[in-house]
């Protein structure tokens, strides 16, 4: 049973995709071959996350076009790029469209494998990561409008007393406003509030 990752070959050379299949099978992962790029992106929707190993040159979409239009899509599927030819500057181009990594043919077996484990793991946390800041947007979004003031007053630092008198309420009425603030913000603490605005980028650290 493969545990390591799915892994999504694009390579139009029947041998090399085999000799991909057989090595990367073996290493555990779980390989799904394509021959072209148009093939593989008329099955994107289907497939499940894992990373992509594509040949830079191809007929049709080729590596570049292919990061273009992952790129353009957003989507977050980490890309291997091969190529033969020792064409640095295109493997730089790769890595600047978002290329997790890029390796010259021939290469070494433990080296891709290498590859494709860092290049799903760091996928993997970035989601994460993504996922979380969007759930903190979230949060701040479902505060009212005098929630959200209060907020902004508690992370730059001002007491009850100082924001009750910016908006003319009573502090007790701010202690409430506070404590809606730090239930809907999940925030256990006003430190761990502050966390949380710098993560969603409402405070800057």
């Amino acid at each position: 049973m493969a545990h390591r990752g799915k892994v999504y070959v694009i390579d139009d050379d029947e041998a090399m995709r085999d000799s991909l299949d057989f090595l990367l099978g073996a290493a555990d992962f779980h390989v799904t071959l394509f021959e072209s790029a148009h093939k593989f992106l008329d099955s994107i929707s289907t497939v499940d996350f894992g990373c992509v190993v594509s040949d830079v040159r191809m007929p049709g979409i080729d590596g570049i076009e292919l990061l273009k239009r992952l790129k353009a899509s957003r989507n977050v599927f980490p890309v291997v790029i091969m190529t033969g030819h020792g064409d640095v500057p295109l493997a730089v181009e790769a890595m600047k469209l978002g290329a997790a990594d890029f390796l010259e043919k021939p290469f070494e077996d433990e080296r891709i494998i290498g590859m494709i484990d860092v290049a799903l793991r760091e996928a993997a946390s970035n989601a994460q990561g993504e996922a979380m800041t969007h759930d903190i947007a979230a949060r701040i979004a479902s505060l009212s409008p005098r929630e959200r003031q209060v907020m902004d007053g508690l992370i730059a630092g001002l007491s009850n007393k100082l924001i009750a008198r910016d908006y003319d309420i009573s502090p007790r009425t701010i202690e409430v406003y506070r404590a809606n603030v730090m239930t809907k913000m999940q925030a256990g603490s006003l430190s761990e509030l502050v966390r949380l605005a710098i993560r969603a980028g409402v405070l800057k650290d």
